[in-house]
C-alpha cells in the first residue's frame, strides 16, 4: 500500500510537469470581465474538464447565463466513509491593464528568479490558476503514485469570480442535492509569509454601492447660476467626507451596534505575531497608520468594520475648460463589514447617512451592486485541526490562524446555500500583485501547497 511519503516523494520529481499544466493554463487569457474574451473562458473550463476527466473523475462543463462552471465527482477508494470533500477555485482572471506595466507577456508564463527562489509571473498565477492547479497536482499524484485518490470529492471549479459569480448562487440552488458535501476546500488566501503557513478563520464582508446625486433638470454655466444653484459634487463630496470621524469611526446610524471585540485567546495569537505595521505600509510607499484609532493593526484590517470611497466622478472631466455646473454626480462606495453585521442594513443606514448630509434639492440614490456577510469559521473544528497538523508537518512550524480584510463571497453562499463550513488553505503573499501588473507566484509556495494538499487529503480521508 503506497504511503503519503512515496506520494510527496512523486510529487517533488514531477514539480516539472505540474509547473508546465500551470503554464498551459496560464496561456488562456480568461477574463470574465471582457466579451470578447468569452471564448477564452470557455477553452480554460474545457482545460480544467479534461485534467480532471484524466484523473479518473466524472467531469462536466455546464452551462450558466455567463460563463460554464466545472462540476466533477470522485467517489474515493472502495468503502471510503470519509467526508466528502468539495474542492471550489476559479479559472477566470482579472484584466490585464495597464499593459505597458509588465515586464513579459501578461498570458505568456515566465519562470524567473526572484528573492526566495524561482517564482511564476502570469495573470492568473497566483489568483487562481496557480492555487487550483496545486490542489490539481495533488490530486494527481494520488492518482499516479498513491494508488487512487484517496477521499471522496467534488470539484466546482467557476468562471466568474473576479466579476462576482454573478451565477453562482443560482447554480448552486439548482444543484443542491449534487453538490451535497460536508466541507468546501479553498485555496484563495495567503500564507502569514514565506515560511509560515497560515489558515484563514476570518472573512470580511462587503457592500458595494454606486450613489448618484442628481440636482437641476440640467448642466448650468457656472458663471450664470454660480452662487445660487446647486452643485451635486460640491454637495457629494461634502457628505462623504463626513463619513468617518477624525478618529477614524464610521458615522453610519448603528454602524458598530453588531461588532464584537475580538476574544481575548485571539487577540492574544494576533499580538504574538509581531505585526510590523511600519514595513507593511513602507512596501506600498506610505507611512501613518489610517482608520480606527487606538486599535491594533491587525485588528483594523481583519476585525473592524471599513468605509472606502472608490471612485468618485461627474460633470467635465476632457481636455481644456469647461465651466459648468453639472446635473449629476457619482460616487463608488464600499464597505468592509464583520461577521453578524447585517448588508442590507448597512446599506440602508448608508441611505439615511446621506438623506441627512445632503442639501433638500439633492436627489441621491444608492444602488447596491454586491453584498455579503462577514465569515468567522470556529478555530477548533476537525478540519481545522487537521489543516493544522498537515502545515505544520510540511513547514515544521506551527500554522498561524488569520484573518482577511478581503472578502469571499462563495464562503457565504456555500454555507446558506448548502450548509456547509469553508477550510481556507491558501499559499499565496502579500507582494505576489495580486490584480496588479506581474502578478507572481513563488515556486516554494506552489511546491509546499501540492505537499500540503498532498497531506490533508490522505489525513481527511483517514
Amino acid at each position: 500500500m503506497p504511503t503519503p511519503e512515496t506520494v510527496l516523494a512523486h510529487a517533488d520529481a514531477t514539480l516539472p510537469a505540474a509547473r508546465e499544466a500551470l503554464f498551459d493554463l496560464l496561456r488562456i487569457p480568461s477574463i470574465s470581465a471582457r466579451p470578447e474574451h468569452a471564448r477564452d473562458c470557455l477553452r480554460a473550463g474545457e482545460w480544467v474538464r479534461d485534467y480532471l476527466a484524466g484523473l479518473g473523475f466524472t467531469a462536466a462543463l455546464r452551462p450558466t447565463p455567463g460563463q460554464p462552471i466545472v462540476v466533477a465527482h470522485h467517489p474515493g477508494p472502495p468503502g471510503y466513509r470519509g467526508p466528502h470533500i468539495l474542492f471550489y477555485g476559479h479559472y477566470d482572471v482579472q484584466p490585464v491593464d495597464p499593459l505597458e506595466l509588465w515586464t513579459s507577456p501578461p498570458f505568456e508564463p515566465q519562470r524567473v528568479e526572484g528573492k526566495h527562489g524561482p517564482r511564476y509571473v502570469a495573470r492568473g498565477a497566483v489568483d487562481d490558476k496557480g492555487q487550483v492547479m496545486m490542489f490539481l497536482s495533488a490530486l494527481r499524484a494520488w492518482h499516479e503514485a498513491g494508488g487512487g485518490i484517496p477521499a471522496r470529492i467534488t470539484v466546482l471549479i467557476e468562471g466568474e469570480e473576479e466579476v462576482g459569480s454573478i451565477n453562482l448562487d443560482p447554480f448552486l440552488e439548482a444543484n443542491k442535492a449534487e453538490l451535497a458535501t460536508d466541507l468546501a476546500l479553498i485555496s484563495d488566501t495567503g500564507m502569514w509569509d514565506i515560511d509560515t503557513p497560515a489558515i484563514t478563520t476570518r472573512l470580511r464582508g462587503l457592500v458595494f454601492t454606486e450613489v448618484s446625486v442628481r440636482a437641476a433638470s440640467r448642466d448650468l454655466h457656472s458663471g450664470l447660476f454660480g452662487g445660487s444653484a446647486l452643485n451635486p459634487i460640491n454637495a457629494l463630496c461634502a457628505a462623504l467626507g463626513k463619513l468617518a470621524d477624525d478618529q477614524g469611526r464610521i458615522a453610519l446610524p448603528g454602524f458598530y451596534d453588531r461588532v464584537k471585540p475580538v476574544a481575548a485567546a485571539l487577540a492574544g495569537e494576533w499580538r504574538a505575531m509581531g505585526f510590523d505595521e511600519a514595513a507593511f505600509l513602507g512596501d506600498i510607499g506610505l507611512r501613518a497608520p489610517a482608520g480606527e484609532q487606538g486599535m491594533p493593526g491587525l485588528e483594523r484590517l481583519w476585525a473592524r468594520p471599513t468605509a472606502d470611497i472608490n471612485g468618485i466622478w461627474g460633470g467635465y472631466t476632457g481636455p481644456g475648460a469647461k465651466t459648468v455646473i453639472p446635473a449629476e454626480a457619482f460616487a463608488k462606495v464600499s464597505f468592509r463589514l464583520v461577521p453578524d453585521q447585517d448588508p442590507d442594513a448597512v446599506a440602508d443606514a448608508f441611505r439615511r447617512f446621506l438623506a441627512a448630509h445632503l442639501p433638500a434639492d439633492a436627489k441621491a440614490e444608492v444602488r447596491v451592486l454586491s453584498g455579503a456577510p462577514g465569515i468567522e469559521v470556529a478555530a477548533d473544528s476537525p478540519a481545522i485541526r487537521a489543516a493544522r497538523e498537515v502545515l505544520t508537518e510540511e513547514y515544521h512550524r506551527p500554522a498561524l490562524l488569520v484573518g482577511s480584510g478581503g472578502s469571499i463571497p462563495v464562503v457565504s453562499s456555500l454555507k446558506r446555500i448548502l450548509g456547509i463550513d469553508s477550510l481556507l488553505m491558501g499559499f499565496g503573499l502579500d507582494d505576489d500583485q495580486v490584480h496588479s501588473p506581474n502578478e507572481k507566484f513563488e515556486e516554494r509556495c506552489f511546491h509546499h501547497g501540492i505537499r500540503a494538499h498532498i497531506r490533508l487529503l490522505e489525513r481527511l480521508g483517514r
